[in-house]
């Protein structure tokens, strides 16, 4: 028997992909046999897709849940990840690749990357940093297999995540979810009710009359926020002066090529644009500052540069780049578009979700709702936040394209975390991964000397061993590398063979 004081219903808000998200963990990982769990959506308010491409913490959050990933795969159209190729980033005509996994091995407890900058200091032909990572080489090749389990291997050091349909993933989580008590409710929230003695949420009073009553009100409703923002009145913090993207254009084009096992992000006057590929079609964006830019040019340069048949007409989204200044108020917490928004250049935004909703199971109140867990949960949230946006910020200071938008970005002042990151990479090539930072050393390597910061020296302890010997063990990384890259089946075999996805219904 549970404590008097377990929460006897948890509301969801909305639903889409934070919604779903919510329901399916939650129905997973809470099920006490007291806890009634039920969203509330209409069919008449279009979600906002947060994004059709993820990164590696996905794997282990569906495996969690208790997911076949072939079955999910087949389910969403999915296809795999290996990283972000970035075109024109630094300059026109230079690409370069942000892979998941590691570089190399780390040698007598060094950095891997430390070796490698000493020896091309030292003239030693050590190639490009990407081809000592598996995901990187593999991606560059078309080619992929899930990691080998035997940690001596060298494919053991593969790292992936998947781009699928996002309206798909919200459909078979919305499947899982019910199989497991979850009740939907169809109705649109037209008011939230508040209770007079502490302004906690009592329930949602639904167009036609109905009323919901909950313990636990997790807010999902999107960047209406009707929960957090205007039932709470907690206030949004703006970054748009680091982060000035503000709009979006989407649009869908027919598949004309096999799919790469990688996201592109190819840099645009005034921003970037995007190319995810799936199963049964390609994903295209065009994300965009509007001060730099119109919708019409925005529109122009999206529709000239895709590949294949445009399947819908470009779809328009507005947002403004930050957070909430809290993100669990009261007995409201909020998930998704509704406690902040980064925009889509590193794929967090369905990340930042299975992270909320986690965290949440991990310090899930009971009815007295102790401030402590609370406060918890918004430290650990907004530190999480703005580490990742300073990595996102990193992608645009380090710059030399040129143009108004891009003069903006490459001379604004940024936040002293990254300032400071900046220049202890310079000096000696130093990364360091503070408490539960998103992104780790290798990504941070990855975007830093991809955008053209080279450190100026590399960590004195590389100078224990000999040049040579180094020189040595560094090429036979490089060469197993290729070698297991090119073993592996085409990205296409991969997928026909496992997770082949039905024709989709018109």
């Amino acid at each position: 028997m549970n404590s008097p004081h377990t929460l006897s219903h948890i509301v969801i808000a909305g639903g889409g992909t934070a919604g779903w998200v919510a329901a399916a963990a939650l129905s997973r990982l809470t099920n006490n046999g007291e806890t009634r769990i039920t969203l509330v959506e209409s069919e008449e308010i279009r979600t906002v897709g947060v994004g059709e491409a993820t990164i590696p913490p996905i794997a282990m959050f569906l495996r969690l849940l208790g997911i076949d990933l072939s079955e999910f795969m087949r389910e969403t159209q999915a296809t795999i990840k290996l990283g972000i190729e970035f075109e024109g980033w630094l300059r026109e005509g230079h690409r370069y690749i942000h892979p998941f996994g590691d570089y190399g091995r780390d040698i007598n407890a060094v950095r891997f990357y430390q070796y490698w900058l000493k020896l091309r200091a030292f003239g030693k032909d050590v190639g490009e940093i990407e081809e000592y990572c598996l995901a990187a080489m593999a991606a560059r090749h078309q080619r992929f297999a899930p990691p080998d389990p035997d940690p001596r291997t060298v494919q053991s050091s593969m790292a992936y995540a998947f781009h699928f349909d996002a309206a798909l993933y919200a459909a078979y989580l919305r499947r899982y979810s019910e199989a497991r008590g979850v009740r939907r409710v169809e109705g649109k929230i037209a008011d939230v009710t508040l209770r007079s003695e502490d302004g906690y949420v009592s329930s949602l009073k639904l167009a036609d009359g109905r009323e919901i009553e909950g313990d636990l009100f997790i807010d999902c409703t999107g960047f209406r926020a009707l929960l957090i923002g205007k039932a709470m009145g907690v206030p949004y913090v703006d970054w748009s002066h680091w982060l000035p993207m503000n709009s979006a254009l989407a649009v869908q084009s027919e598949r004309v090529a096999d799919p790469l096992p990688y996201t592109r992000s190819t840099a645009r006057p005034a921003g970037w644009q995007w190319t995810i590929p799936l199963q049964h079609r390609t994903g295209n964006g065009h994300v965009y500052c509007s001060d730099y830019m119109n919708d019409e040019d925005a529109g122009k340069i999206l529709l000239a540069s895709i590949s294949g048949r445009p399947l819908t007409a470009p779809s328009q989204l507005r947002f403004t780049t930050g957070r909430r200044a809290e993100f669990w108020s009261r007995n409201v917490v909020a998930l998704g578009l509704s406690s902040g928004f980064m925009e889509p250049l590193e794929s967090t935004s369905i990340h930042f979700i299975q992270a909320g909703v986690t965290k949440l199971i991990a310090l899930l109140p009971d009815k007295r709702f102790n401030p402590i867990e609370r406060d918890t949960y918004n430290r650990l949230s907004i530190m999480q936040f703005e580490q990742t946006r300073d990595f996102l910020i990193l992608h645009y200071k380090a710059t030399e394209r040129t143009g108004p938008f891009w003069d903006y970005v490459r001379n604004m002042d940024i936040p002293d975390t990254l300032a400071q990151k900046i220049e202890l990479f310079r000096s000696n090539g130093r990364l360091f991964r503070f408490e539960d930072e998103l992104f780790g050393e290798a990504n941070w390597q990855s975007v830093l000397m991809g955008q053209g910061i080279m450190p100026e020296r590399w960590d004195p302890m590389a100078d224990a061993l000999d040049v040579n010997v180094v020189a040595k063990q560094v090429q036979g990384i490089r060469e197993a590398v290729r070698e297991t890259a090119l073993r592996l089946p085409t990205h296409q075999e991969f997928l026909t063979r496992f997770c082949a996805a039905p024709e989709p219904v018109d």
